[in-house]
């Protein structure tokens, strides 16, 4: 009998290695009627932050060749509202479901991770350490070593379960930044996240998007997500869950090709948007 179990550190094993990336899919039961998410490996819901986000002003998504862009700013109702009203509604599954956690500074991660470790059904959570970190001036946590460690180094102390970190692509050598992250404590790291790109209407002569910047996905980025999975596999021990353009069944396999490891261990699981 195939055994399809993954291990995603910190005695965490999900039934599958086919996962949701955050931010395509919720919170998982939106998608309901259309599939048994108990069927699932883990649903990634959305960004949560410590307090509600309005997110950016539109236009704020905009198609691309092959992919598109987008600029939603984490849009959410915070923390709270998702312990009170959404977790009750998502518990019940036969999935891991791991929560995405995203912040402006420090202290908004440890506290939101505080608030996600009392939930009992919430088994992990995802650290999206892309966020730009208002005290230093905007610069994202995840483009140095020094950031991105002292977010998991925070949060490590006041979370005991499954903790992922999920990796920016927009930097000079990501294998560094996955072994500061490791060395903090991160018991997997998922990547990759979306590619800083930009649209431009000719016509009107401007951005398309109202920031003028956005992350871009989609099939486009598959082959820098897959170098990326591949290098930092050489890199670190901790399992890697790969994501970026992953529409097939093909596409996953090449995902855990990437991660395969001279021992001939496959440690690298792969997101299969909806």
């Amino acid at each position: 009998m195939l055994k399809t179990q993954v291990h995603i550190g910190r005695g965490l094993t999900i039934k599958n290695p086919v996962m949701t990336a955050s931010g395509t899919f919720g919170y998982g039961i939106e998608y309901g009627d259309f599939i048994d998410l108990n069927r699932l490996g883990g649903v990634l819901v959305k960004g949560t932050t410590l307090h509600p986000r309005q997110g950016n002003p539109y236009p704020r998504m905009a198609e691309t060749p092959s992919g598109m862009l987008n600029a939603v700013g984490l849009q959410n109702k915070g923390v709270d509202y998702f312990c009170e009203h959404i977790y009750p509604t998502i518990s019940g599954y036969d999935t891991a479901m791991i929560v995405n956690v995203s912040g402006s500074q420090v202290e908004d991660y440890i506290e939101t991770a505080e608030k996600i470790n009392a939930l009992e059904g919430i088994p992990a959570i995802e650290l999206n350490i892309s966020c730009p970190n208002v005290k230093e001036g905007g610069m994202a946590f995840g483009v140095t070593c020094a950031g991105a460690a002292s977010v998991v180094r925070a949060v490590r102390a006041v979370y005991d379960k499954t903790l992922i970190v999920k990796l920016s692509p927009n930097v000079t050598d990501i294998t560094e930044i996955a072994r500061a992250v490791e060395a903090e404590g991160a018991d997997s790291i998922s990547m990759i996240n979306t590619l800083l790109g930009m649209a431009i209407d000719a016509e009107k002569r401007r951005p398309v998007l109202s920031t003028i910047t956005g992350g871009l996905s989609g099939p486009a980025v598959k082959p820098i997500a897959l170098r990326m999975v591949w290098q930092t596999a050489q890199a670190v021990k901790v399992p890697i869950i790969g994501m970026g353009g992953i529409a097939s069944a093909k596409d996953a396999i090449e995902f855990l090709l990437a991660g395969l490891q001279p021992s001939k261990s496959v440690r690298t699981t792969s997101w299969i948007p909806p």
